[in-house]
């Protein structure tokens, strides 16, 4: 039984039954299975940031106060009276579109015979969707790669950012097979971020859906 870079034990000699990495010998790892850089959240490698220079040496930066407020302002965060929750499921519908398209990886990609349903309250700023690896530091808050994984999403797949006044976008950062809303089938344009609403759904991978709600 094969070994994948993370530790898995896996059946299948070409990607991971796990988490979906390539294995040795597999085709090349998609070029957004990379470490996230801690300055600008750009997937990169290598020691300086292809991005915005950051020199991965030096330790990491601290925490920006941009959209800090005032002092003596109320605290907004604090008091925010929105909780977005994502809920991720198996979709069969978006699974089936992928497969009549022939989209990358379609033809490894199966559906899921049992896949539980998860909810995700978003309480902070940032959501990193993806697939954890030790290896390269990358620790999803929405992580794909629990089994069964789906092999389509990518390591650093999309962000998910809360912004200071409830308000909630998705940025694809460039992940290999895309991210789709709303059952369309056009991906978002990689690093541009989007706003979501309540019932905002996010596609991703080969059958992977996230349904934005609110905590009701």
């Amino acid at each position: 039984m094969a070994v994948c870079a993370d530790g898995h034990q896996t059946q299948a000699t070409d990607y991971c039954d796990v988490c979906g990495s390539a294995l040795s010998g597999a085709p090349a790892t998609d070029p957004a299975d990379l470490r996230l850089c801690p300055a600008c959240s750009v997937p990169t490698s290598g020691r300086f940031c292809e991005n915005c220079g950051y020199d991965s040496a030096l330790p990491a930066p601290p925490p920006s106060h941009t959209d800090a407020p005032p002092v003596g302002a109320p605290d907004v965060a604090g008091e925010r009276a929105t909780v977005w929750v994502a809920r991720v499921f198996a979709d069969r519908e978006f699974y089936d579109r992928v497969q009549a398209r022939k989209g990358p990886d379609a033809d490894r990609v199966a559906f899921p015979g049992f896949y539980p349903e998860r909810r995700i309250e978003l309480r902070g700023t940032e959501f990193l969707i993806g697939k954890r690896s030790a290896s390269q530091g990358i620790v999803p808050e929405i992580d794909l790669g629990i089994a069964p994984a789906d092999p389509g999403v990518s390591r650093a797949h999309a962000l998910l950012r809360v912004g200071t006044d409830g308000s909630l976008t998705v940025t694809d950062l460039g992940s290999t097979n895309g991210t789709s809303l709303d059952g369309t089938e056009t991906p978002l344009s990689p690093q541009v971020p989007v706003p979501l609403r309540a019932g905002s759904r996010l596609h991703v991978g080969g059958w992977t859906t996230i349904t934005i709600d609110t905590l009701s």
